[in-house]
């Protein structure tokens, strides 16, 4: 990135509550992309920021954000938002919710979280009057505006956070809708880890003049991880999962699978062996989802079982170990699963399965980063990688439409985003995560 950062948060123009805050959590010196971004949202600048989880990103917004607020003194509509922030997924709305209580603790902004997994009527009741804030995931903050119980018209400031995630998941026809109901005179921000060519051209449609910003690229894993990948048929996995945990090095670590199926039966798998573990993805309910967190972060659980969805919201500083049960087919999702460890300038450990079906993942992953991951055993034979679904028993002893949502379902309810809406008597399909 270029230019000359400020070095101090009393150097960035954030409002007086704010800055008390931060130096209450204990923070003098912004990261890179807090110096170069706040500023810039101070003098009311659209922004494009590329910058992967662990930058500090969130506060980034969070803070402007609040300033903005602050020194405005503007008061919501009813049923509408000063601000809106849509996320990708319940954890990390929730996330981003927390960080604008923490950094608002003295100017105390009305806030409000619209996600799926819980009931309407609170988030009804809390939007009623209007907020400051409101954060959401694309899927159920649709719901409220179809029914009438959030407005947007008269909000002046939206983030868009993790992008790509939200393209992955199929949000972007959602954003576009929600786009379309905010006033034309608005500040627009837009985080993203990569920029593919759907997100660039959500940005050119909504976005005017803005700012660019970028820091770590989402290709070059941190120096401070040691990887190593080990080859090994599929089915010894599980066995070899559970001898690795048994080093006393590992401290708290999280095991990603692909599916949520494969999820629970790692995590059970590992309880089991005598280990504490949880899986956690988008079949939980919210309460299990932020059970299961809550053990993890308070050490209760030291082996967290994720998929990529439900993972992007945990940002937790000592997790030692990551183990990818099964290699991700997006090259890119491998880089966010290790940079779950070696956080806050610790070291960490990466540990990869790699099966016969996996081998052309493990080559992309070395394309992408520029690594030779460092291997245990000999490559197994090139095997193509099942078709998802494919061996899939349909549910509800066969009866048509049991296992739950129509044939061509639109991927807006992923991530953990609710039940559809009801134009058919029928059992919604989990969301996926």
């Amino acid at each position: 990135m270029k230019g000359v950062f400020l070095t101090q948060f009393t150097d960035l123009g954030l409002a007086a509550p704010l800055l008390r805050a931060v130096e209450g959590e204990g923070y003098t010196t912004p990261t890179p992309i807090q110096a170069a971004v706040i500023p810039k949202v101070l003098e009311r600048r659209d922004i494009i920021g590329i910058a992967q989880t662990g930058t500090g990103k969130t506060a980034a917004f969070v803070l402007p954000v609040l300033s903005r607020i602050h020194d405005m003194e503007l008061t919501p509509p009813r049923k509408g938002c000063t601000a809106l922030i849509l996320a990708p997924t319940r954890e990390l709305a929730a996330q981003i919710a927390e960080s604008i209580r923490v950094y608002g603790k003295h100017m105390k902004p009305a806030v409000a979280v619209v996600v799926g997994g819980v009931k309407h009527n609170p988030q009804i009741k809390a939007m009623a009057p209007g907020v400051d804030v409101l954060v959401a995931t694309p899927g159920r903050l649709l719901d409220h505006m179809d029914t009438g119980t959030i407005r947007l018209d008269g909000t002046s400031v939206i983030v868009l956070d993790e992008g790509d995630q939200m393209l992955d998941l199929g949000f972007v026809p959602a954003i576009r809708k929600v786009m379309a109901a905010l006033p034309k005179r608005r500040q627009t921000m837009l985080f993203s880890a990569t920029m593919p060519k759907p997100i660039k051209a959500l940005a050119q449609d909504f976005l005017t003049e803005p700012a660019e910003v970028a820091v770590s690229a989402v290709s070059k894993p941190i120096d401070r991880i040691e990887q190593r990948v080990i080859h090994l048929p599929h089915d010894e996995k599980r066995d070899r999962l559970a001898d690795l945990m048994g080093d006393p090095e590992i401290d708290r670590a999280i095991v990603f699978t692909r599916t949520k199926r494969g999820a629970d039966r790692v995590a059970q798998g590992l309880e089991k062996a005598g280990f504490g573990a949880a899986a956690i993805h988008g079949n939980k309910s919210q309460n299990q989802r932020e059970r299961a967190l809550r053990n993890f972060k308070e050490g209760r659980t030291t082996i967290l079982v994720a998929t990529d969805i439900a993972a992007r919201g945990i940002d937790i500083d000592d997790v030692s170990h990551v183990f990818n049960f099964e290699l991700p087919n997006i090259p890119e999702a491998y880089v966010h699963r290790i940079g779950r460890t070696a956080r806050a300038g610790r070291s960490g450990v990466a540990i990869s399965f790699c099966d016969g079906t996996e081998r052309q993942y493990l080559l992309d992953i070395e394309k992408l980063t520029g690594i030779r991951i460092e291997a245990e055993g000999e490559p197994l034979p090139f095997e193509k990688p099942p078709v998802p679904g494919a061996n899939r028993q349909p549910r509800g002893g066969g009866r048509p439409g049991g296992g739950g949502g129509r044939q061509g379902q639109q991927p807006r309810k992923e991530g953990g985003e609710g039940k559809p809406r009801r134009p058919r008597r029928r059992k919604p399909r989990p969301a996926n995560a």
